[in-house]
């Protein structure tokens, strides 16, 4: 008797508490809310994001390196990554996006612990046409396929040439969704594992966003 009320003691608090967690709930109206609310809500909600430290270089030669949250891997045949500018508050396009117009090439680089303080300097904005390589003193290594420069200490870096933008909404707060093929990889010795994979878990220590 003891052990059957024990156990409908615990059925009936599993219960309330399941009616907590999935039928007490509120219901946001996208259509209804600003731009800068629905992207608010967002950020909170999709985490945590990998960070795509980008590196571009304009019809001038000019280049640029700036961290996206909104990036991903999304297809294996072709071997394909995105990453996603928003516009700025006077609705101009992002600098690597205005490059990968000019050249439609670019490197993704993947930031460890170890640089995460000099990816931070790089969102912040300069004049269009200063490199934040230059700028904050980020050593950059000659890429093999494409005419953007990666990072030399990034753990990987993918060379990407552009397959399309798909420009989504216009003004401030719109964005440009770039796809990009993945050309070629440059991996660290020291991010592999016995397998010769990359050990994710213990070696890459990829920095990611939260809000």
């Amino acid at each position: 008797t003891g052990s059957f009320a024990s156990l409908r003691m615990t059925v009936g608090c599993f219960a309330f508490w399941q009616s907590l967690c999935f039928f007490q709930s509120m219901t946001l109206d996208f259509a209804t809310l600003s731009p800068r609310d629905a992207y608010n809500w967002m950020i909170h909600a999709i985490t945590p994001r990998p960070i795509a430290w980008v590196s571009t270089i304009s019809g001038e030669g000019k280049t640029n390196l700036a961290p996206f949250s909104f990036f991903q891997g999304v297809c294996a045949k072709p071997p394909t990554v995105i990453f996603s500018g928003a516009n700025d508050r006077t609705g101009k396009q992002k600098d690597s996006v205005i490059n990968v117009r000019q050249v439609p090439e670019f490197v993704v680089n993947i930031v460890p612990y170890a640089l995460a303080q000099q990816m931070n300097l790089t969102a912040a904005p300069l004049p269009h046409g200063e490199s934040e390589f230059d700028k904050f003193g980020i050593e950059s290594a000659p890429s093999e396929k494409i005419r953007p420069p990666r990072v030399a200490a990034a753990p990987v870096a993918f060379e990407c040439k552009l397959e399309r933008i798909v420009e989504l909404g216009d003004g401030p707060q719109g964005a440009n969704v770039v796809f990009g093929t993945i050309l070629c990889a440059h991996i660290a010795d020291s991010v592999l594992g016995a397998d010769g994979q990359i050990d994710p878990r213990f070696r890459i220590e990829a920095r990611s966003r939260l809000v």
